[in-house]
């Protein structure tokens, strides 16, 4: 392994934009290159550690403080974190960047109708059926970011495309080092 300074990618974007499949094939390309590297994701961490939770703001929050904390844990351990989660409130991701020293945010852009059409889960759905509340895109807000580091469009980006911006980023912001 490498010796690096910690570092959490935070990706963030609506359901079905193209966070985690980014986010692995970055994974697997800075695991390849020798880094340390961990993959955190929302379904990951709903599934396991906030399985007790749902998706109320209330509930949303207390997911997100716990995806920082280990995060943050990890990051102070050296690991490259690679972080995917909607994320959905600017307080959620000022807040991460806050608590986590190394932080590069990057904003997943995508058209919620394009979203719908690669939904194999039916989520979009299901919540436009009233079967899932308080779902982002549909009945609950997303808000933009407002400075990340790198925004890309997965609308018009090959995934290979923005998989390559985001390492394009890492190394002009001297991470790759």
């Amino acid at each position: 392994m490498k010796k690096h300074q910690g570092v959490t990618i935070w990706f963030t974007g609506i359901p079905c934009c193209g966070k985690t499949t980014i986010a692995n094939k970055v994974a697997i390309i800075l695991k390849n290159k020798g880094f340390m590297v961990e993959r955190l994701d929302g379904d990951l961490i709903r599934q396991n550690i906030s399985r007790n939770l749902g998706f109320s703001k209330k509930d949303r929050d207390e997911n997100i403080r716990r995806a920082i904390v280990l995060a943050k844990r990890l990051t102070n351990d050296n690991v490259f974190v690679l972080a995917s989660f909607v994320s959905p409130y600017r307080t959620h991701r000022r807040n991460a960047r806050k608590e986590i020293k190394k932080f590069v945010e990057v904003y997943i852009r995508c058209p919620v109708e394009i979203c719908m059409k690669r939904d194999v889960k039916g989520m979009y759905r299901k919540a436009q059926e009233g079967k899932i509340k308080h779902f982002t895109g549909v009945d609950d807000p997303y808000e933009e970011p407002e400075n990340p580091e790198l925004i890309l469009y997965t609308d018009v980006e090959s995934v290979k495309e923005s998989v390559k911006n985001v390492l394009l980023k890492l190394e002009e912001l001297g991470l790759l080092a």
